[in-house]
């Protein structure tokens, strides 16, 4: 048996003036089953290529504002029936996100039949929001980039007592997930920098810089030598980006080395040397 549904689109408008926008969420509302769903972009594929001066990180906080009104809103629905007397999508998407002259506006109410809510659900999001969303390839992953040092490590059976390092800080604290201590500390971050634009790149260097700045102001264990080892973009284009973000870090004020993925033997071996150069400290 089929039920009706009706729908709203969030749009993203970038220029008043003329009008330009994108789709970028859904609420759906079936009455008969009381059904309500909603989503959003959590992140700005295609818009960059379409608005290139798109203030990314704004529009992401949006998103994030909007998703977690939603999300109430989905919540009452379902718990408390507090919305559950006559309503349309238009109505519920407007509780989380009120008519007002902001670059988010909802589209007119478009209605449907559907014998199954969730597939429908599915097929509107997949054809108003993600249809014209350039497929991107798998990106490496933080894990991805420390592998090679692990695995050479294993190659050349260094015995390294790697362990988990909390480093505390005035007022924050970090866990590095492989260190080791030979009378000091050495701590290495494999990080990924093999991201889709320029601004994510440098967003997540500026927020690993904040975070090492905000613990390495009166941690607890000054002699820490801290070493990241970063993986580069696949796009070539974004390489100045991956060299910005390097800078970035080279420049926190915990002092880091960085290393590049060819510099990974160089790495090795010298945490090879050290790891001698305490075995030998300790028969001593």
């Amino acid at each position: 048996m089929k039920h009706t549904y009706g729908y709203v689109v969030l749009r993203y408008v970038h220029d008043v003036i003329t009008g330009e926008f994108v789709n970028v969420g859904l609420v759906m509302h079936a009455p008969e089953t009381q059904r309500l769903r909603s989503k959003t972009r959590t992140s700005v594929g295609r818009l960059k290529n379409i608005f290139p001066d798109l203030d990314r990180t704004a529009f992401l906080n949006a998103m994030r504002s909007v998703n977690r009104a939603l999300a109430k809103v989905e919540k009452h629905f379902q718990t408390e029936g507090l919305f559950k007397g006559p309503g349309d999508a238009a109505s519920f998407a407007h509780l989380a996100l009120p008519l007002d002259d902001s670059s988010l506006q909802w589209s007119p109410v478009s209605t449907g039949l559907t014998k199954d809510f969730d597939k429908t659900f599915d097929n509107v999001y997949g054809r108003m929001i993600t249809r014209y969303d350039n497929r991107t390839p798998a990106r490496r992953s933080d894990e991805d980039v420390w592998r090679p040092v692990r695995d050479k490590i294993a190659e050349r059976q260094i015995a390294v007592p790697f362990e988990q390092k909390v480093v505390v800080g005035a007022t924050d604290q970090i866990a590095f997930r492989h260190a080791w201590k030979n009378g000091a500390w050495h701590a290495y971050e494999a990080l990924s920098l093999d991201l889709a634009d320029a601004d994510g790149i440098k967003d997540k260097a500026r927020r690993w810089r904040g975070h090492l700045d905000a613990v390495f102001e009166g941690k607890s264990d000054p002699n820490l030598k801290l070493n990241f080892i970063l993986g580069p973009p696949s796009d070539e284009k974004l390489i100045p980006a991956y060299e910005n973000a390097m800078a970035i870090l080279q420049h926190s004020s915990s002092k880091p080395s960085i290393y590049g993925e060819g510099q990974i033997d160089q790495l090795v071996s010298e945490i090879e040397d050290e790891i001698r150069a305490h075995k030998r400290s300790q028969r001593d």
